[in-house]
């Protein structure tokens, strides 16, 4: 997929590091300005972008950051680029309401930003923006913008709450609540609910490998969470932790470890409240719910 995109840099003008790359929705070149440019410390500068395909890993800040652009457009689903050494390529910055620099500059430009009578808020210090800061999803809410990152994927008719966080090449493929963590290599089916607190094993979680995914129809309770799959139509309840190697009996009495029923649909994951045993059993037909569409009317 050759790709050829109009952006524009901001450089730290001492060190000549890249610090970001913006590329516009439009397609069009696009100039910034901000208060550190302002002062000297950075500098912006329009520049074209082509890349013969992404099956190869991104080489510089700049190819790393259309990449992240690509999953928050939506162009392309989450685990389907090649990130591979992109931590590498971003540097880390702080973010400020004055525009980026990099940490080491802060207490210089505090001084000037007080002169100019802008009172600095540093937002963060990572090396991923936010994704609102860059694009915006069409048809999606996010109650608090600081909980996404840039290459967070999200579908129109999701919702991010304000415990909700969505970090790089995760996200939603339809319409759903997200309430709890969904962390890089994870996606969210159509229908389904991350509930408040909840967590969801990601790639990158103790270096594991294993991609995991919420299908459709799903709900992951309050406070739980999964290192497995969940296949559609399936629940977690409140406060149950699935890993992999959770041991769980089934309906007929037999215990296997939950990695076997990994992505297996209709199936309900709740700990028996006398015995304490962790048990499978069918949804049924009744199901849990299903998310309010209401909520989801994000247009």
């Amino acid at each position: 997929m050759k790709t050829i995109r109009s952006g524009h840099r901001y450089i730290d003008n001492e060190s000549g590091q890249v610090l970001d790359a913006w590329f516009p929705r439009s397609g069009e070149p696009v100039e910034r300005h901000c208060l550190v440019s302002e002062s000297g410390l950075i500098r912006g500068e329009l520049f074209e972008l082509e890349v013969p395909d992404f099956e190869a890993p991104p080489v510089s800040t700049e190819e790393a950051y259309l990449r992240l652009h690509l999953l928050s457009e939506c162009v392309t689903p989450p685990n389907t680029l090649n990130l591979e050494g992109l931590f590498s390529l971003l540097p880390n910055v702080a973010w400020t309401s004055a525009g980026p620099l990099l940490p080491s500059r802060l207490i210089a430009f505090r001084q000037a930003a007080a002169s100019l009578s802008h009172h600095l808020t540093v937002f963060s210090v990572d090396r991923f923006p936010r994704m609102v800061d860059y694009v915006v999803p069409e048809g999606v809410r996010i109650a608090d913008a600081d909980r996404v990152r840039l290459g967070a994927h999200l579908a129109p008719g999701t919702t991010v709450m304000h415990e909700g966080f969505v970090n790089f090449n995760a996200g939603s493929l339809g319409k759903c609540m997200i309430e709890g963590r969904v962390t890089p290599g994870v996606v969210v089916g159509e229908d389904s609910d991350i509930g408040a607190g909840s967590s969801i094993m990601g790639v990158l979680s103790g270096g594991g490998k294993q991609v995991n995914a919420v299908g459709k129809r799903c709900l992951l309770g309050a406070n739980a969470g999964i290192g497995i799959s969940l296949g559609d139509d399936s629940v977690v309840e409140a406060g149950l932790y699935v890993t992999a190697g959770t041991k769980v009996r089934l309906s007929d009495g037999r215990v296997v470890s939950a990695r076997a029923l990994s992505g297996v649909p209709d199936i309900l994951f709740r700990r028996h409240s006398q015995t304490g045993v962790v048990e499978a059993l069918p949804v049924g037909k009744a199901g849990w719910g299903a998310i309010n569409a209401a909520l989801h009317d994000n247009g």
